[in-house]
């Protein structure tokens, strides 16, 4: 008998400041299908390393709920802060699922990073962001880049930025369709911007 593939429910999703390790055990216990430790757009520069340490350290007594995928979004890989978290996770026992990678812009990132995992012998996903003008003409090709990938996530915040347009639907619909498209080629999801109006709870 065939034995049946695993698929990973990406349904729902929610962000946990990695400065706040308190509130990581409610974020597991929250229903949601992935939940993502935040050292990034959460965090503000003076306090990336307190976040980077506290984070590291809360997975010395979490307890990982089954079906939950736990991902880290680290900073930027080619800023200071993005390596130094990259230093952190790949040279400890933390157990998390994998990374969430902000503002790549290019396969080489992807490639570099793919071999320091390699290298360190971790079993790590990458979800990778999708939110500059740059990363968007590349996303094909970033897709496809390595079976380390498992969705694609669309930034409307910084691609709207970059873009210079509103972040309305219509505004950025050619760059979320490529993300889609992108994603599909390279058979993985595709994850849309978060619902950002938290005081909107009916159209959450």
């Amino acid at each position: 008998m065939e034995e049946k593939k695993y698929i990973q429910k990406r349904r729902s999703f929610i962000f946990c400041p990695g400065n706040r390790p308190d509130m990581i055990p409610k974020a597991f216990s929250s229903g949601a299908d992935m939940v993502c430790i935040d050292l990034e757009d959460a965090i503000i520069p003076d306090h990336k390393s307190i976040a980077r340490i506290k984070t590291v350290k809360a997975f010395d007594n979490l307890s990982i709920p089954k079906g939950v995928e736990i991902l880290i979004r680290i900073n930027d890989v080619n800023s200071q802060d993005g390596i130094e978290d990259i230093e952190a996770i790949l040279n400890t026992n933390i157990t998390v699922s994998g990374l969430m990678l902000p503002k790549i812009q290019s396969v080489e990132e992807i490639i570099i990073l793919e071999n320091k995992i390699k290298d360190k012998n971790k079993d790590l996903n990458l979800h990778i962001i999708i939110e500059t003008n740059r990363g968007l003409e590349k996303a094909w090709d970033i897709a496809q880049s390595s079976s380390l990938i498992k969705s694609l996530l669309f930034g409307g915040v910084d691609m709207s930025a970059d873009l210079g347009c509103n972040g309305d639907w219509f505004s950025l619909l050619y760059a979320r369709s490529k993300v889609v498209h992108a994603a599909a080629g390279a058979g993985i999801d595709s994850i849309d911007v978060p619902f950002l109006d938290l005081g909107d709870m009916e159209g959450m």
